[in-house]
């Protein structure tokens, strides 16, 4: 089985939502959306995710973690998978099962392709357009779950070289899927490994938004050694709410080799401002390094665990289950399945 490596190096205008862009919203939704510059579910119902991040791709037996990441409270997973470029990739049964599973322990799946990672600067990197073909090859999978299911085109898809494609990249992958029929939300990660602190996604996530045609893009921001202070965490965050954009926090931890992040900032800015947030990540990582549990045992927290999991403005106090579940219907699209399969 292939093991992740340690979480690769990272080295941050818009006006608020026009009236014809909530109508194009409207329109064009039929699960977790867009509307005016938040992300909500099918039923118009405002959705924060608070939740952890998931290394399925190199651990594929470890799916019984879905059922201990929600028994810690969390509404949202973000799954590992693979387009084969890096990996083995992550075959359609295997989504289809990760969305079964995410729905019977009542969990909204962000699902993500890793082999983005640093394209430019790594070799072997997946473009955001390969990432796109990995998505249609799979749709099958996906189909009907549009209430339960993000589609994170690819992690970190820009190290910090050739960042400056980072939004016509983008669209063209968003419309690479559209045009398939995808109608899901797509989150899109921001450059520079995940941290923008170049600002690229900041200064063009107005021109990506509105080039998605069912202006159902959802901007992810990763939070390591570039936000080691409250200003800076709260300069990027609050630049977004302003815009009418809508923005989670797809990675932070509590510390990171490029410097040390302001968790607790983090986490108490995004409950300010209601945004939602997955933390790096349950388990696997070389050496512990930025693990919740050791060695995936759900009943042994690492400080980190026990910050994000039962610390002030942690996801114990400030989770709330996406309300798609409470008609206990999980049966719906091809990932559907009844609790007791």
């Amino acid at each position: 089985m292939q093991k992740r490596p340690r979480h690769l190096l990272p080295t941050e205008a818009g006006t608020a939502l026009a009236s014809a862009s909530g109508t194009a919203e409207a329109e064009a939704a039929t699960g977790i959306r867009v509307s005016n510059g938040r992300v909500v579910e099918a039923n118009g119902n405002d959705f924060v995710m608070r939740g952890v991040n998931h290394p399925h791709a190199w651990y594929t037996d470890r799916t019984g973690s879905l059922a201990d990441i929600k028994a810690k409270d969390a509404n949202t997973v973000r799954v590992v998978l693979s387009s084969g470029h890096h990996w083995p990739m992550t075959s359609a049964a295997e989504v289809s099962t990760i969305v079964r599973l995410c729905k019977r322990n009542r969990l909204i799946c962000v699902l993500e392709v890793h082999d983005t990672t640093g394209y430019g600067e790594v070799s072997g990197a997946a473009t955001l357009s390969e990432a796109a073909d990995y998505w249609i090859k799979v749709k099958g999978a996906l189909q009907g779950q549009e209430k339960y299911v993000v589609i994170n085109i690819g992690n970190e898809p820009h190290g910090n070289k050739g960042y400056e494609h980072w939004a016509s990249d983008t669209s063209a992958a968003i419309w690479k899927l559209r045009n398939a029929g995808f109608g899901h939300a797509i989150m899109v990660d921001a450059p520079n490994w995940g941290q923008d602190h170049s600002k690229t996604m900041r200064n063009d996530a107005r021109t990506v938004f509105d080039n998605d045609p069912k202006r159902n893009t959802i901007f992810s921001i990763h939070m390591y050694g570039v936000y080691g202070t409250a200003a800076t965490v709260c300069d990027y965050l609050d630049f977004f709410v302003s815009a009418g954009l809508p923005i989670v926090i797809g990675e932070f931890g509590d510390w990171h080799t490029d410097g040390d992040p302001d968790e607790d900032a983090i986490m108490a800015t995004a409950e300010r401002l209601s945004l939602g947030y997955l933390g790096w990540a349950w388990s696997g990582n070389t050496g512990g390094y930025l693990d919740m549990v050791h060695n995936f045992n759900a009943n042994s927290l690492t400080d980190w665990g026990k910050r994000i999991f039962s610390g002030t403005d942690g996801i114990t106090a400030t989770a709330k289950e996406a309300t798609i579940y409470a008609s206990g219907d999980i049966t719906g699209g091809n990932g559907g399945s009844s609790p007791s399969s």
